[in-house]
């Protein structure tokens, strides 16, 4: 009785036991997450109002609430990939086993270093990847739990896929958009694409305005299916490290629709055995997985009579989920084993399944990333609006050049959103800007300062991140 008047009741989460300073803790983890949303509203959105009211194709009063308004829709129907992407960098399995302070620790860690980073930088007026702040805080998070806690306090695997996407995807969109002016300059041949506007009243035409207002309005759509997702991520780190017995699995799930999911594939299993007596012992064990997963069910079934929840079972509990949804997917996937198509795709379908039961985000947690997103990207675009219009490149900004940049970044950003990788907003359209100045121009017509504050501050993100997080991570673990 004591521990249930204890008890708080929060909006949308529900009754929780946090308590003292642990609760202060949590309530600063949300308000960080939110202000790093924020931030990245302002300092990321800001590329994608850049071209569009640089070349005044769009008033800053217009273009920026439209921005924040896509950006607010890309992160509702981007779905989760990314975001749980982001959070496979951390042992969340390792965090829900430790007390909360530790996962509180790693939190504040990664929100703190992330800000200060992204705030110094935008201070600077430098087009600086909220992505690479945010991994490189994760990694430097993951390497002090590692330090404290042995195991892999880093998926190196997940870090380098990230990384490849992070490092790719520029080189990508430089070269897209050098070819794409190019076409522009040599195919189309329309020279009020190439115009650089003078003055507050010199608009593009009509046809051009349009192409710049569909580029804004796409890059700012992808812009948040995926940067908004890194927010959704941080947002579910929080929760699952104070409160995993409430969002380690999808509570909107009952436990007999995840039973349901199980039931099938123990039938494929005994039909695989027998079609494929030389891989029963690996089938044998992924039955033994499917029936621990299933036992798993029924036991968290008993833990719900009251509403309240076993944290050890829960924890037992995704594990058991993940472990068979992998296998499941692998025995699908696996050439040696003989398989009807129709029992693939049952395993496929199981698999996919009991990967929402661990892989998602609530709506009320997309909704304040998508808010917070929009809002900042209202107040601070003026800064990096300047350094893309103006310091890229020696000449300003011409029509085509900042269609170019655009059309680049959005397809490049829409590709790694359907790949579930985060890719650097920032980085694409700058790339973008310079393929497409050399383009006009060639080399000469960059400008080498920009570039190089650009190119340090792409550098020092990694490293000065995951320095900052790590040290971090030490300072809070003094008070674990």
């Amino acid at each position: 009785m004591s521990c249930l008047l204890s008890m708080i009741n929060l909006p949308f989460i529900g009754e929780v036991d946090l308590q003292g300073s642990v609760l202060l803790i949590f309530f600063l983890c949300l308000l960080c997450v939110v202000g790093f949303e924020f931030v990245n509203g302002f300092h990321d959105t800001a590329n994608a109002v850049a071209t569009v009211i640089y070349t005044k194709a769009l008033k800053p009063m217009v273009a920026v609430p439209w921005s924040g308004f896509c950006n607010f829709m890309g992160v509702f129907t981007g779905g989760v990939a990314v975001a749980m992407g982001i959070l496979k960098l951390v042992p969340l399995n390792d965090l829900m086993a430790l007390p909360v302070s530790v996962g509180a620790a790693m939190v504040l860690s990664v929100l703190l270093a992330s800000i200060i980073w992204n705030l110094g930088t935008w201070y600077l007026g430098i087009p600086c990847s909220s992505s690479h702040t945010l991994i490189g805080a994760m990694i430097g998070a993951g390497l002090g739990f590692t330090f404290y806690y042995h195991g892999a306090g880093v998926n190196w695997g997940k870090a380098g896929e990230i990384g490849l996407s992070l490092i790719l995807s520029p080189a990508l969109g430089f070269g897209v958009a050098v070819g794409l002016m190019l076409f522009l300059r040599h195919v189309v041949k329309a020279k009020s694409l190439f115009h650089i506007p003078q003055g507050e009243n010199d608009r593009p035409p009509i046809l051009i305005r349009l192409l710049l207002i569909t580029t804004c309005t796409l890059v700012s759509f992808f812009h948040g299916s995926n940067d908004g997702q890194k927010g959704v991520g941080l947002l579910m780190l929080i929760l699952i490290a104070f409160l995993p017995a409430k969002f380690a699995l999808d509570p909107s799930v009952p436990t007999d629709k995840v039973a349901s999911f199980l039931a099938p594939t123990q039938q494929v299993i005994q039909r695989a055995i027998a079609a494929n007596p030389d891989a029963k012992p690996t089938l044998d064990s992924l039955s033994n997985s499917i029936a621990d997963a299933s036992a798993g069910v029924y036991g968290a079934a008993k833990s719900y009579p009251h509403g309240s929840v076993d944290h050890k079972l829960v924890y037992e509990y995704r594990k058991k989920i993940q472990a068979a949804a992998k296998a499941l997917s692998a025995l699908a996937a696996n050439g040696k084993v003989q398989i009807p198509d129709a029992d693939k795709a049952t395993l496929k379908k199981a698999s996919s399944s009991l990967g929402k039961l661990t892989d998602y985000a609530p709506i009320w947690v997309i909704a304040t990333i998508s808010i917070s997103l929009g809002i900042g990207t209202m107040i601070g675009w003026k800064r990096i609006v300047t350094t893309i219009g103006e310091k890229i490149g020696k000449e300003h900004l011409n029509y085509a050049q900042g269609a170019t940049a655009e059309i680049t970044a959005a397809s490049m950003i829409g590709l790694a959103t359907a790949s579930g990788l985060p890719v650097s907003t920032t980085h694409v359209l700058s790339s973008g800007i310079a393929g497409a100045m050399v383009a006009s121009g060639g080399t000469s017509n960059l400008n080498s300062g920009t570039l190089r504050n650009i190119a340090l501050a792409w550098v020092l993100t990694l490293p000065v991140s995951i320095i900052l997080s790590l040290g971090l991570f030490f300072l809070f673990h003094l008070f674990v």
